[in-house]
């Protein structure tokens, strides 16, 4: 009996001490979480980088307002999900038009990077102000560097032809201001507006002009939607070869004789006017007058415009897919 009295106790004793344990513990806890309470997602300032390289030169980010701005830039296009992820998959199908076309005037790639943030990749874009196009040129720029715009025709549609008349705009600017910096500044701004202000301003970096804040912004954004492309895992954008819009191989067809009816031109090949004008999105109109002139339309390949083998995409920069 002395024996069953003494395990009584002991149990007892232990039950009291784990009760003063657990209620300790449980104090311990709403401490911790009035301090660092329990969240269902965090949001992470990314790390904004102190230099940067475009064309070629390494771009001191250190002083307070390059590290400010570019941290703006870089946690805006971060957080923009959809839209950023949208580019890539995008970048997937329009850079390997770009870049040849860039290499073959001497043009520094990282300027496929303007294009980007200019009209998000999207060939039929339009701004507010009516620039037009994937590299966003108003009209009467467009026509002074040689584009075609009529009733039926908008080359600034074009992304072939567009992206030769920004090259031909940026090696204009390049003659200018010897700077690749100034030149990008100038294509959102002008060269008129740009020269104008370096010469008020004491003929200063690019990114240490006061501008407007579209154009200050300008530079930053280019440095920055660069950093996300070259390392998109690092801002949290994963994905796969599937997830990317595939390069669709087209046929080139020449016409430089009237088309009086694209519908019926489409049906040869098996194509609804709408197919045709997502190729050629150039195209205004149901019809096509040439004036004579010669013009190259787009035909896909009927067995390149199903997704038949998602997993068979082919991805254009192996750093913006995870396998």
């Amino acid at each position: 009996m002395k024996w069953f009295n003494r395990i009584i106790i002991f149990l007892t004793g232990v039950a009291v001490c784990l009760a003063v344990v657990l209620l300790v513990g449980n104090d311990d806890a709403v401490k911790v979480q009035e301090v660092r309470p329990v969240v269902r997602a965090m949001t992470v300032s990314p790390d904004a980088p102190m230099r940067v390289v475009f064309c070629g030169e390494t771009v001191d980010l250190t002083r307070y307002n390059r590290h400010e701005s570019m941290d703006r830039e870089l946690s805006s296009f971060t957080y923009f999900h959809s839209t950023t992820m949208l580019l890539i998959k995008r970048a997937n199908r329009y850079f390997p038009v770009i870049e040849p076309i860039l290499k073959a005037n001497g043009v520094p790639d990282d300027f496929k990077y303007l294009a980007v943030i200019e009209s998000n990749l999207d060939p039929r874009a339009v701004s507010p102000s009516r620039a037009r196009g994937m590299w966003q040129f108003m009209e009467g720029t467009a026509k002074d560097y040689k584009l075609v715009i009529t009733p039926t025709v908008d080359e600034r549609y074009n992304v072939v032809r567009s992206t030769e008349a920004a090259c031909k705009y940026l090696k204009d600017a390049y003659a200018k201001y010897g700077d690749w910096k100034m030149v990008a500044a100038s294509y959102n701004a002008g060269m008129g507006r740009i020269s104008s202000e370096n010469e008020k301003q004491g003929n200063v970096d690019a990114l240490d002009l006061w501008l407007v804040e579209e154009t200050s912004r300008y530079l930053y954004r280019i440095f920055a939607i660069k950093q996300i492309f070259e390392n998109p895992y690092k801002y949290g954008f994963v994905l796969s070869a599937r997830n990317l819009y595939k390069p669709i191989v087209c046929d080139e067809v020449s016409v430089s004789e009237d088309i009086p009816d694209l519908t019926a031109f489409a049906a040869k090949y098996n194509l609804t006017l709408a197919d045709l004008k997502r190729f050629n999105p150039w195209l205004k109109d149901t019809k096509l007058v040439t004036d004579k002139r010669r013009f190259i339309l787009l035909i896909p390949r009927s067995g390149e415009l199903n997704y038949d083998n998602p997993d068979n995409v082919a991805v254009h920069d192996k750093r913006w897919t995870v396998n």
